[in-house]
């Protein structure tokens, strides 16, 4: 059975903005205020222009957030994500795999599923969100990308409330969509009243003075009515 990704409004710290020579620490104190799940970046260089973790951080990083009960959001940005998901999966609670990375995304969400992990799908700026129409039923959640993958920091697309909105026309009631990239406080009433519950905020909350604060005041706006 796959794991459980939760329904109610969820803010994902991504640890690539983290400061990796201060990582622990800085995921205690977030999992301290709060923090019920992270979102790792798995990027090959090649799939978008930049590197950044592999499986043994993944295990490290996951091992203070599964002892608090937390989860474990693994986005691979790969060119061949059906090698990957076997490498990080004893590692994740929840895998995400790009819809444009692999011509067969029925099977690849089997194999997510079968290593144990919920299974989700990206999907690029570009990509018009109806690709997800005939996967609906093998889906856990989408992963809306509010930036051009690979690198923390960017400006939130305007037009990604919109595509939100469609997405959420076309899936299951309650069914979860993680909106991903430029999210902090001025974007993300946007994409929640849109339908997303899920939010990846990078440089937002690593990059802010007082990290936890900042997660704080994003959790709260996220479950904001």
């Amino acid at each position: 059975m796959s794991a459980r990704v939760p329904r109610e409004p969820l803010v994902l710290p991504s640890v690539m903005s983290a400061d990796m020579l201060a990582l622990g620490a800085q995921l205690d104190a977030l999992i301290a205020a709060g923090a019920g799940a992270i979102h790792v970046d798995v990027m090959d260089g090649h799939f978008v222009p930049n590197l950044t973790v592999g499986p043994d951080f993944a295990r490290a990083a996951a091992g203070p957030v599964r002892a608090a009960g937390g989860l474990v959001d693994v986005h691979l940005m790969v060119s061949r994500p059906a090698e990957m998901v076997p490498l990080f999966a004893p590692h994740a609670d929840a895998i995400t795999v790009h819809v444009e990375a692999d011509p067969h995304p029925h099977r690849l969400l089997g194999l997510i599923r079968d290593a144990g992990c919920a299974a989700g799908l990206a999907l690029n700026p570009g990509t018009p969100v109806e690709h997800v129409a005939e996967l609906a039923g093998e889906l856990d959640y989408v992963n809306v990308l509010a930036v051009n993958p690979g690198f923390a920091g960017q400006s939130f697309i305007a037009t990604t409330p919109a595509r939100i909105a469609r997405l959420r026309a076309l899936l299951p009631d309650g069914l979860p969509i993680e909106v991903d990239g430029g999210i902090g406080m001025a974007t993300m009433p946007a994409a929640r009243d849109a339908g997303a519950t899920m939010f990846v905020s990078a440089s937002s909350i690593f990059g802010a003075p007082d990290p936890v604060g900042a997660f704080r005041e994003l959790d709260a706006l996220a479950r904001a009515a």
